[in-house]
Parts: C-alpha cells; structure tokens; sequence
C-alpha cells in the first residue's frame, strides 16, 4: 500500500479546498452508521440475547441456550456486537465501491485494446473503450486520452513537455480516484486490533467477577464463579472472532486496490509510451 500513498499525497493540496463539503458528507454518514450500529447493538443484546426465554429463571442468572450464554457476557457484549455490525456495513460498503472500481473489463485486456487503438492513432476508439470500462483505470485512462489528444494539435511544446502535462493529467486524475478506493478501510484496520482489546477488556472484567467469587467468606459462590468464566470467554469469542474479518476484509480490499493501481499506473505508462513513439 505504500505506493498507494504515495500516488495519492503529491497533488492532494490542489484539490483539498474543493473536498471539504464532500469529506464533511461523509463523515456524518459515517458517524450516523456508527451510532444507528450501537443502538441496534444494545437493543439486539437487551431484547433478543435478553429474552426471557432464553433463561430457566427471571433473574437471567441460569441460560436456557447459546443465545443467554452471550447475554451473560454482561455490558461489553453489546458493544462488540455494534462493532461487528459496524465492520458489517462497511465491509458492504467498500465491496460495492471497488468492484464498480474495477470496471467491466479486466485491466490488461483493456490496455492493450487502448494500446492498439493508438497505435492505429484512433484516439476516438480508444475513448469509446473507456466509456465501456467504467471504472477507476477507465477514468484516469480518459483523462489522460483527453489531454494526449490536445498535445497532438499544440505546436507550441516539444515533445518533452507535452510528455510532462500528460503524466500531470494522469497524476491529478489518480489523485481524485485513489482516495475513493481508500475512504473507511481505517474503520477496517482499527476494528481489527480495537475488537480484540474489547474482548480482553470484557475478559478482565469476567475474571474480575469470578476472582470477587472465590474471595467470599465461607464456600465460593459457584454461580458466581461459573458466569464470571463465561462472561470472560464470550467477550473474548466475540472479539477474537470479529477481529479476525476485519483482518482478512482488510487485506482482501487493499489486495484489489494494488490491482487497480497497478492497473492506474500501466495505462500512465502506456499513454506516454505510446506519445513518445508516434509524435517525436
């Protein structure tokens, strides 16, 4: 991902100003999904894990089934759930952003269909092939096109600088894509390593109860004893468990963006290639 980034941060300052309503946009959004999940979290964990028949008794001490076991867990259960259905959504979210990233075509068929259109100097042809590919290395592709096809009727620039504004062209056009195949992996990697805490965190607290338990006067109370492992073990099920989606969610999405940046940079290299080779 590194590549990722550096593509990204060189012409961020021409195009920061123009961002602010859209990153402001989202934010809201995201802070709104992240709420609505805590709330559908806590009344998940009250009302369905809670339900009174999930129990043999009405003080909830003694779980009928799985789903009073989790109940049990006690107040770090609900907001392990929201985290997982945080990651949920945003899993959902950037699948669909990326695949409509990679277009209808694969990367390298569609270059090397660019790469012939050029060489046949049917600039025309090649512009209908990024209208069909419609994703990000169809995008970054056509603004480049367009600027190539401006550099061939000026005769005011050399070849060198006509080179230099279209690789500016693309490298402005990368910048405005990148970004979008980036925005909310870091709820990804930040659930990954903030669920595990969380669980160790409900852990500690289910230890804390059983060690209360065994510290009693007289015989330990082993209802006590038994619900403090169990809280314990739950919040860290729950945690381990959602952890691990995120880490693999995380590095399946960045996977598939090395792809499209790749995919970014061969058609750059291509349009300058191409340029150089048939306008000397």
């Amino acid at each position: 991902m590194a590549d990722v980034k550096t593509a990204a941060a060189k012409p961020s300052t021409s195009h920061g100003s123009a961002g602010k309503p859209k990153n402001s946009s989202n934010f809201l959004t995201n802070l709104l999904v992240v709420v609505s999940c805590i709330v559908v979290g806590y009344l998940t964990w009250k009302f369905v894990l809670g339900n009174p028949s999930n129990f043999n008794d009405e003080l909830k001490e003694k779980a009928k089934n799985a789903l009073g076991t989790m109940y049990q867990g006690g107040f770090v259960v609900p907001i392990l759930i929201a985290t997982l259905l945080t990651l949920l959504c945003f899993i959902v979210e950037r699948a669909l952003t990326i695949v409509k990233a990679k277009g209808s075509m694969d990367g390298a068929e569609f270059v090397r269909k660019v790469q012939y259109h050029l060489a046949n100097k049917n600039l025309e042809a090649a512009l209908a092939e990024c209208d069909k590919q419609h994703g990000s290395v169809g995008n970054v592709m056509r603004a480049g096109l367009l600027k190539y096809r401006e550099m061939t009727t000026n005769h005011d620039l050399d070849t060198d600088q006509k080179v230099a504004n279209i690789q500016k062209e693309i490298e402005e056009a990368t910048a405005l894509e990148l970004p979008m195949l980036e925005k909310n992996l870091v709820f990804l990697s930040t659930i990954a390593s903030c669920a595990t805490l969380l669980g160790l965190f409900g852990t500690v607290m289910g230890m804390i109860r059983s060690f209360a338990a065994m510290s009693q006067a007289g015989a330990p109370d082993a209802g006590a004893l038994a619900a403090g492992i169990s809280e314990a073990l739950i919040n860290t099920a729950l945690g381990i468990s959602t952890s691990f989606f995120a880490i693999v969610s995380y590095n399946f999405f960045t996977t598939l963006i090395d792809g499209i940046t790749y995919g970014i940079d061969e058609s750059g290299f291509t349009l300058t290639q191409s340029f150089t080779a048939t306008y000397k």
